[in-house]
């Protein structure tokens, strides 16, 4: 059983880049797809007779290269299709070449990546179809992620394929002159992913730390690539030092922990070193940007020994700094709550109360505020507040969170 699911886990870290490897040639997702599963059943079912290949990866290709090939056959005896044929031919010459399957897989991998990410596709499409594609989940893995039927997403996919067929999205590596805006719709894919394991929006658990790995897996595989964008290496780093926390972040019960209460001999020390390497080589590149800057605060959280031993002043200079970068009003709450940490709850509260306007239906802004009239001893203030957050979406455990504060303020010992 560990020697089969071994396999699995080979099979799967390669399924990206032979999928890659294939679409140079093969311009059809539809039939590089199915070259490529067909290709990862034959070694479910040869490897464990047979043993692991030494290049899993060039076995792959060359075996899925032999089924595109049937197929190709198949499709031009019905109908003899230039662009078909000239697939035909070329997968023909580099099966009897030997084919280049070792060779460097940057740029294929970069061209699957920014087509599965391309602008033309909507975000839910672009982080389905990346799922799909580059981290190799199958259709039923995507829909219990993000809590649809299996049904509703193999069809969703079957439309984003359309898509990219019918607005003829180009397989290519972007050029110079757009590559930092279409990089950073590919972070943010990635960002998405792992946003919805870290704190879902919707399920059982708050926590998902399957889909944690994933991005994470994806992060990696990007810093590979583009070596020299602080930003990659800034949101890998903003993941570690998060995902480092998660076992902390909730009871065995599901309830969540916030984290100044966090136990934090439970935060995962080698990969909270790693994500510091990575953070700090992040913002030794050129243009570190927000990723880089949220990567760098949350560091400064991962150093404490103790949430006593936070240093609040660096964090703020840290927001101040992503603000003028990303000026959103997200950014500003969690600069006020800083703000509060360092000079207290009243200086936070004044700054919070400015952002009314556009976070009144975002339940953290509401839990924020009644937080700092907690703190200044308003429990009836504090009460309201949290009555607000409540009258807004938000997961389970966030609301059980919510609904425990609440009650703490609203006890008749509390009130008398």
């Amino acid at each position: 059983m560990k020697a089969r699911l071994e396999i699995q886990r080979i099979v799967r870290a390669h399924t990206g880049s032979v999928l890659a490897r294939l679409m140079r040639t093969v311009r059809d997702l539809d039939l590089a797809e199915d070259a490529l599963q067909e290709a990862l059943e034959a070694a479910l079912k040869a490897w464990p007779q047979e043993g692991v290949p030494n290049n899993p990866h060039a076995w792959l290709v060359g075996t899925a290269r032999h089924r595109a090939i049937d197929e190709l056959r198949r499709r031009t005896m019905r109908a003899r299709k230039t662009e078909e044929l000239q697939w035909l031919a070329t997968l023909q010459a580099e099966t009897q070449a030997g084919g280049p399957v070792a060779d460097p897989i940057r740029d294929d991998m970069l061209r699957l990546i920014f087509t599965c990410c391309h602008p033309a596709l909507s975000p839910e499409a672009r982080v389905a179809l990346t799922l799909r594609t580059i981290a190799g989940l199958q259709t039923d893995e995507i829909a219990r992620a993000f809590l649809v039927p299996t049904a509703t997403m193999a069809q969703r996919l079957v439309r984003v394929k359309k898509k990219i067929r019918a607005a003829n999205v180009p397989y290519r590596v972007p050029g110079a002159s757009e590559m930092g805006e279409r990089t950073a719709g590919v972070l943010a894919v990635v960002y998405l992913v792992f946003n919805e394991g870290y704190s879902a929006t919707q399920g059982q658990h708050l926590v998902r730390r399957d889909l944690c790995g994933v991005a994470i897996r994806l992060g990696r595989s990007l810093a590979r690539l583009l070596p020299d964008r602080s930003e990659v290496f800034g949101l890998l780093g903003l993941m570690l030092l998060h995902d480092a926390r998660c076992e902390a972040r909730c009871t065995p019960e599901g309830d969540l922990v916030l984290l100044d209460d966090q136990d934090r001999s439970t935060w995962n020390q080698h990969q909270i070193e790693e994500g510091l390497a990575v953070t700090q080589h992040a913002l030794r590149l050129p243009g570190p940007g927000p990723y880089a800057l949220q990567a760098a605060i949350a560091a400064v959280h991962a150093e404490a020994p103790t949430s006593a031993d936070t240093d609040w002043r660096q964090i703020v200079g840290l927001y101040d700094l992503l603000q003028a970068r990303l000026a959103s009003p997200v950014v500003a709450l969690n600069r006020a709550v800083a703000i509060a940490m360092r000079d207290g709850p009243r200086a936070g509260l004044a700054l919070v109360d400015e952002l009314e306007a556009p976070l009144r239906s975002y339940h953290l802004f509401h839990a924020a505020r009644a937080d700092l009239l907690r703190r200044l001893d308003r429990p009836r203030d504090a009460a309201d507040a949290y009555r607000q957050a409540l009258a807004n979406p938000c997961h389970e455990a966030e609301r059980r969170f919510l609904e425990r504060r609440l009650a703490s303020l609203t006890a008749p010992s509390r009130e008398s």
